[in-house]
């Protein structure tokens, strides 16, 4: 039990947490980032009630809470990157990495400590904007639990590209480099794997012509499942994109699949970063033995 504590509160996590939030531009930030999407709901409703038939309903209050869900999705994968991508790399380069590892924290303490103090400030933000979500509330459309799974979904996604993140930032000595790769792979994960869902998607239908459902094609299926925003887009409407899965033949929903892949992309990124942290005194000590 003391080993799992000494995981989430040691001083390097406490150091991390004080140096990102006691800044006055990180609450500035969070306040623009509210006040933006608070002026965007109320214009949305403006619109809605003033132009639109029968005043602003249920359904109108739905389509808000997509846009506000999707565009924080959105958010959140665009600024993961550029908060943990230089959290190992970071420390290499103002030459403090040595003085780290020289610590008793282990391998597992310090890369876990990087990655939540890294993510501290992206979930004060998304709870930050819960009381937006009241708004939604009052005109229905959206259940309460509807909210959870967006949140915990918007979670798993900025955890595991964080994962990432800190993954090329132990791989990689440059945190300029660390970064740009960090944001290639989200851009796969946001843009490249639409296009290779449809490419792929092409050529199964392409070589099993008039059937709707083309067999178990599998490859189709694994890239879409790797999109955040369509696989949330099709938890808020389950009949949308249905024509292309069911091309492929496989019955999963996006979700599953969405979540047991980026749960397995997270833990092996978390891996690698921990086994890659002390790689030459792993060797050292083993030459030691020998």
């Amino acid at each position: 039990m003391e080993r799992f504590f000494t995981l989430f509160i040691n001083p390097v996590l406490n150091k991390e947490i004080k140096l990102r939030f006691r800044s006055f531009k990180s609450f500035l930030g969070i306040f623009f980032y509210l006040a933006i999407c608070g002026l965007v709901s109320l214009a949305f409703i403006y619109i809605e009630s003033t132009f639109g038939y029968g005043g602003f309903n249920a359904t109108d209050s739905r389509n808000l809470f997509m846009v506000l869900a999707i565009g924080q999705l959105g958010l959140v994968t665009f600024m993961t990157p550029g908060l943990t991508a230089g959290a190992i790399s970071g420390e290499r380069e103002m030459q403090t990495l040595n003085i780290l590892l020289t610590t008793q924290q282990s391998s597992t303490s310090i890369v876990l400590s990087k990655l939540f103090s890294s993510l501290a400030f992206l979930v004060l933000m998304l709870f930050a904007s819960l009381p937006l979500y009241s708004i939604v509330f009052l005109y229905g459309g959206v259940s309460p639990s509807m909210v959870v799974i967006t949140f915990g979904f918007q979670l798993l996604s900025m955890f595991t590209i964080g994962s990432l993140g800190v993954m090329f930032s132990t791989i990689i000595r440059k945190t300029m480099i660390a970064t740009i790769t960090t944001y290639a792979m989200m851009l796969f994960f946001l843009v490249g794997t639409l296009i290779l869902f449809v490419i792929s998607l092409r050529f199964s239908m392409a070589y099993n012509p008039g059937s709707v459902s083309g067999g178990n094609e599998y490859l189709p299926y694994l890239f879409i499942m790797l999109n955040p925003i369509v696989t949330l887009f099709t938890i808020y409407e389950p009949s949308a994109f249905s024509y292309e899965l069911q091309a492929t033949g496989i019955e999963w929903p996006l979700w599953s699949g969405f979540v047991i892949s980026y749960f397995l992309i997270a833990i092996v990124a978390l891996i690698i970063s921990i086994r890659r942290l002390r790689p030459s005194m792993k060797v050292k000590t083993r030459k030691k033995k020998e």
